[in-house]
This record gives C-alpha cells, structure tokens and sequence, in this order.
C-alpha cells in the first residue's frame, strides 16, 4: 500500500498549486508517481521536473536509447510502476520487444545495434558495481560520443532518484486496463 496518500487538489498550498499546473501544463499532462509524492516538497518537484523534463524530452540520447537506459534502471530497481510507465514508450521508441522481454526475466538482450549494446552495459554497471571500468568508459565514449554520454549518465541519474522514491514511498503501478 502506498505510504503517503494522493493530495487533494483542493488542499494544495499556493506554490503546490504552482508547481502542480507547471507540471500537468507540460509534456507529462498529468502529476503521478514519484511527482506526486515531490509535490509535498513544490521545491524538490519544480527542480525534479526540470531535469527530468531535459533527460526525457530534449537530451541528445535518441528515444529508444534513452527508454532502454530507463528500463534497465526500473529492472535493477524493481520500480513497477516505471517498467509500466515505460514499456510502452520503449517499444513505440523502436526498442524490439525481445529486448524489453529480456530485460523484464532480467537476462542480457542480444542487441542489433552497439550502441544499443554499450548504453545497457553502462546501464548495468553504474547502477551495480557504482563506476566504470576505462574498457567501458573508451568504448562508451567511442560509440556514443561526450555529449550523448554525459545525457545518458544523468538519465541513468534521474531515473534512479525516481525508482528510490517510488520503492521507499511504496507507489504502486496503475492498473493496467
């Protein structure tokens, strides 16, 4: 059972309020999961949903990168509400649905592509072993370049922040209909 309860829109401070319409006004149309729970901080949400506005909407990383970064993530994290939330955008993405079923039993995808290849084992060992090995670094570096790099690293980041506020405040995924 979810810990904290949904607020009451009628109950929202002046800059919950703010933040709020901010929020549901912008491509995400809408204040759920982990935003919904930040809202109770309307400081922590606005910053939040900036930088996750930037890593989901307007980073160098191509969507289907990007949602795979993010399903590797949820996996890891067991966050089911952003596997949910993703899944779908993942395959609209071009993500093939035997990698997304690969990474759902948790098992290496066999990747067409490497870049497809280097962002899942950047995925995996920052969020398991904490750090790159200079091997991984080089080739990341190599395939995805500086810039796609660093958006991925801060992907990974975001998506991390989201998983440990949807695990430690127990949100559960939507039902699916």
């Amino acid at each position: 059972m979810q810990r904290i309860p949904e607020l009451d829109p009628e109950t929202l401070t002046a800059e919950q309020k703010r933040v709020h319409d901010e929020i549901a006004g912008g491509p995400r149309g809408g204040v759920r999961g982990p935003l919904a729970v930040w809202l109770r901080r309307p400081e922590l949400a606005a910053t939040a949903q900036a930088l996750g506005r930037y890593c989901r909407y307007d980073s160098s990383l191509e969507p289907r990168l990007s949602e795979l970064a993010i399903l590797v993530t949820a996996r890891i994290w067991n966050a089911s509400y952003e596997w949910a939330a993703h899944e779908p955008h993942a395959l609209k993405a071009g993500l093939p649905a035997s990698v997304v079923e690969a990474l759902r039993a948790d098992r290496a995808p066999d990747f067409n592509a490497e870049d497809g290849a280097v962002v899942y084992a950047v995925a995996r060992h920052l969020n398991l072993d904490r750090r790159l090995s200079d091997e991984l670094y080089a080739r990341a570096l190599d395939i995805l370049g500086q810039d796609r790099l660093i958006d991925l690293i801060g992907v990974l980041g975001y998506y991390s922040l989201i998983s440990m506020t949807l695990n430690a405040f127990e949100v559960q995924a939507p039902a699916q209909s």
